[in-house]
């Protein structure tokens, strides 16, 4: 149990992890500051009269310095992978709040970062050099630092899980890049958070560079049949040749409803294997077994109330599949599938 004294300004409250871990984080007795890019709206969150609320563009001085005012730990949580040039802001912002941290000296300083391919760093792609360079930087500071590096995180809402639900959804056959034989680590939702509540626990002695992953090490095809497995559906996955990166990438956004540029830089980063290095993996300190992925994909399937896997009324609109006429009728998922990405591309054109 945290002491109640003890205040944490979570950046990037409102985002996936975010509306996850600060509920855990309140329910262990920490204040929490919730900080966000956009004007605050406590309504849209079941803890959201529970926080101080503050308005944080990372990239602007005087609004990191507010926000940091009174604070003993910062969760660091922002990602800008939804627009283009998406690395210069990120490192920006992993600037100022690096000053400002120093600034006010803050004592924790704790990021969510990605797991790094061991490749030469010339080969990574832009998402895993931006997170490396984010990283870096926030690991520079006097403060006492980890980096938590986590590859694909299971739970409903997840950028990640949703691109693998809603291909998995859409297409019967599937087509499968025969380049596309990468190792991946997935980590549970509720894992993710866990992790970052014990590096933020007082006396925590993660620092530096930590992989966070669960038990099972998989084949990016094996991924999306363990979905199909949760979800009860026949799915049939074909080997294909000659799909540059940069067609695939394009192909999946076009087929999922996640943002173009945050689809686009994760298939990107799909070449190299995405596993915890030995040596320098996150051991849970309280000793209870890490999450299966059969496990945290049921209880996204099934939204298993209660866990970080299940969905959130605050998640964004795009992570929802909207088809109640063919829902209340049963029609076959991938017709739901094909109706509700329809309906989501018609709404994007009236915008």
């Amino acid at each position: 149990m945290a002491d109640s004294a003890r205040r944490v300004l979570v950046l990037g409250a409102t985002g996936y992890i975010g509306s996850r871990l600060v509920p855990e984080l309140l329910d262990r007795g920490y204040v929490v500051t919730a900080a966000s890019s956009r004007q605050p709206t406590p309504e849209r969150f079941s803890w959201g009269h529970r926080v101080d609320w503050v308005r944080c563009d990372v990239t602007d001085e005087s609004d990191v310095e507010v926000a940091l005012e009174g604070v003993d730990a910062v969760c660091y949580l922002v990602h800008s992978l939804s627009s283009r040039g998406f690395s210069e802001t990120d490192r920006l912002g992993a600037e100022t709040v690096r000053r400002g941290v120093d600034a006010a000296g803050v004592s924790r300083l704790v990021y969510l970062s990605g797991l790094v391919p061991q490749v030469p760093r010339d080969q990574l792609s832009e998402h895993i050099t931006s997170r490396l360079e984010v990283e870096e930087e926030l690991l520079a500071s006097t403060a006492s630092s980890v980096a938590l590096r986590a590859g694909v995180v299971i739970g409903a809402g997840s950028t990640s899980f949703e691109v693998i639900r809603q291909l998995g959804s859409l297409l019967v056959f599937q087509p499968i890049p025969l380049w596309l034989r990468s190792r991946v680590q997935p980590i549970s939702a509720t894992d993710a958070v866990r992790a970052l509540v014990e590096a933020l626990e007082p006396g925590s002695t993660l620092t530096g560079a930590v992989d966070i992953g669960g038990p099972d090490v998989l084949r990016y095809p094996r991924l999306l049949a363990a979905y199909a497995r949760a979800a009860r559906l026949l799915r049939i996955r074909v080997p294909v040749a000659m799909i540059p990166t940069p067609v695939a990438a394009v192909g999946t956004a076009g087929l999922v409803q996640a943002p173009f540029w945050t689809v686009n830089a994760l298939v990107e980063s799909l070449r190299h294997d995405m596993v915890c290095r030995p040596g320098a993996t996150w051991v849970p300190a309280d000793g209870v077994a890490l999450i299966d992925v059969r496990e945290a994909m049921r209880r996204a399937v099934k939204g298993q109330v209660g866990t970080a896997e299940a969905p959130l009324p605050s998640d964004p609109d795009w992570t929802r599949q909207r088809a109640p006429v063919l829902d209340a009728l049963h029609a076959p998922r991938t017709v739901r599938a094909g109706a509700s990405l329809a309906w989501h591309r018609l709404r994007q054109l009236s915008d």
